[in-house]
């Protein structure tokens, strides 16, 4: 057996240090690369995704809040609108007439003539067969204008039993104050019609 010569033995010697060089090299190789995904994952993007994820629940939160406010304001005012509406188109219907004042006062119309003889007198026949037909126009074309009036009347007083502070859009109160307008000259007219003070029976004698 041959003995190992001191040029060998430092060869060998040497080799085994480059190898736990190496090795040492590579470790810290590897810890770098893990620090660095470490710091690019705490860096300014990760600040930026905490950042957006702060600002959408502050959205959130805003939304909320925006919510709760308008529930507490109370209702939008689409029910008093409508009802404007509703009281304007009424109006219309008691100066123009509706379906209902025609077919009543040709059933007054029928009613008289059914009822009147061939021999009564002509005064008696006209108030009977349109004298009475007027007079049941008159009275429908009054009921719609008072239904006008008095829903009229109720959207302009609603604010002041609603929330305190929350203003009437103005076209609500514009709508209103011409469904209260039609509503009182359908009425007067209606009133005079049925009184026989405008556009009275003729006279037959």
């Amino acid at each position: 057996m041959g003995t190992k010569t001191a040029d060998e033995t430092g060869a060998e010697t040497g080799a085994e240090a480059t190898t736990d060089e190496e090795k040492v090299s590579v470790t810290k190789s590897a810890d770098d690369v893990a620090e660095s995904a470490t710091e690019a994952a705490d860096g300014p993007d990760a600040d930026l995704d905490a950042e957006d994820a702060e600002d959408a629940e502050d959205l959130v939160d805003d939304a909320d809040l925006a919510g709760d406010l308008a529930e507490a304001e109370g209702p939008s005012g689409v029910g008093q609108g409508a009802a404007a509406v509703v009281s304007a188109a009424l109006g219309l219907v008691s100066l123009t007439g509706g379906w209902i004042g025609t077919v009543a006062a040709a059933r007054e119309t029928l009613v008289g003539q059914l009822q009147t003889s061939s021999t009564a007198s002509v005064a008696k026949q006209v108030k009977e067969v349109y004298g009475d037909a007027w007079a049941t126009t008159a009275l429908w074309a009054g009921l719609f204008a008072l239904a006008a009036l008095l829903t009229g009347v109720v959207v302009l007083a609603r604010p002041a039993f609603g929330a305190p502070g929350k203003a009437q859009a103005p076209w609500i109160k514009s709508v209103a104050w011409a469904g209260v307008a039609l509503g009182v000259i359908g009425l007067l007219l209606a009133v005079l019609k049925y009184s026989d003070a405008l556009l009275g029976l003729p006279s037959t004698s």
